[in-house]
């Protein structure tokens, strides 16, 4: 009986990629389903995903194979079962909006990873996410316990094996040490106006300045603040007729579709960094 995966690969571009991780695939008895690939000129870089069927359910067996073939130490291979559902731990403050999403498209199946918890720096969200048998970390956080914090937070994040920190409008600035500990496996969401809008009420500023459209961007968590690998954005344009209340309404609308979207992409194995920005395979 078969048994479906994915595989995804980045390496330096040379001819013969698609050769050698086609000759290993049919050595596991692999039977491509779905196929992506993109070579970066900029970087050099190839990138491609994968998805086939294959005699072993051992991703371990087929990594090796693929990596035999390849010959390429550099190469950049992850190999996984199309049925795992990653385990994702959700960062919120207050606003609630985009938390509330994520769990009902968990509970929908609609985003296919395991929501293992919630932490927050306040208590506003606990009986939303316990009434969905999720357990709440409540740790608040100051400048004096900020280290402290994080470490709690990273601890969490060690013993329940988790292999992606959302930020679902986390109202905190992560610090350099935990955003290095957590590369490439954190996603944060922000409103498109930065860095036009910084700081408080930036729904506040954008409608004293007449913006004509609002939105937002979910991205890969960096040291520089809002900056990191873009993975997905939108917009929605508005006129000179919206009270704030509206472009906040309609900006929220766009954040949680947002963040959504890319914890999707990123749990079936569609995003591949290269550099300081994202391939991603629709």
């Amino acid at each position: 009986m078969s048994s479906s995966h994915v595989l995804t690969l980045t390496c330096p571009d040379r001819p013969g990629i698609v050769h050698a991780v086609c000759a290993a695939l049919l050595e596991v008895g692999g039977n491509i389903v779905e196929n992506a690939q993109f070579g970066d000129v900029d970087t050099s870089t190839f990138c491609m995903r994968t998805v086939f069927d294959a005699d072993t359910e051992d991703p371990t067996v087929i990594t090796a194979a693929i990596r035999r073939h390849l010959a390429d130490p550099g190469a950049s291979l992850r190999v996984r079962s199309t049925g795992h559902r990653p385990r994702i731990l959700v960062m919120v403050s207050k606003y609630d909006h985009c938390l509330v999403d994520l769990l009902y498209r968990w509970r929908s199946g609609s985003v296919p990873v395991e929501l293992s918890a919630v932490v927050s720096n306040h208590d506003d969200c606990r009986g939303l996410v316990e009434s969905h048998g999720i357990t709440y970390h409540h740790l608040p956080v100051t400048a004096a316990t900020k280290a402290i914090q994080e470490g709690a937070v990273l601890q969490l994040v060690n013993d329940m094996g988790i292999e992606l920190v959302v930020l679902a409008r986390y109202m905190q600035i992560l610090s350099n040490d935990l955003c290095s500990r957590l590369a490439g496996r954190a996603i944060n969401i922000h409103h498109s106006f930065l860095p036009g809008f910084k700081g408080a009420r930036p729904y506040h500023q954008a409608h004293d300045r007449g913006v004509k459209l609002v939105g937002a961007t979910a991205h890969f968590v960096t040291a520089d603040l809002d900056e990191g690998p873009i993975i997905d954005q939108d917009v929605v344009r508005v006129d000179h007729a919206h009270t704030v209340e509206q472009l906040t309404s309609l900006g929220q609308d766009v954040e949680r579709m947002v963040l959504s979207r890319a914890v999707r992409l990123w749990a079936e194995d569609r995003i591949l960094l290269v550099g300081h920005k994202t391939v991603v395979f629709p």
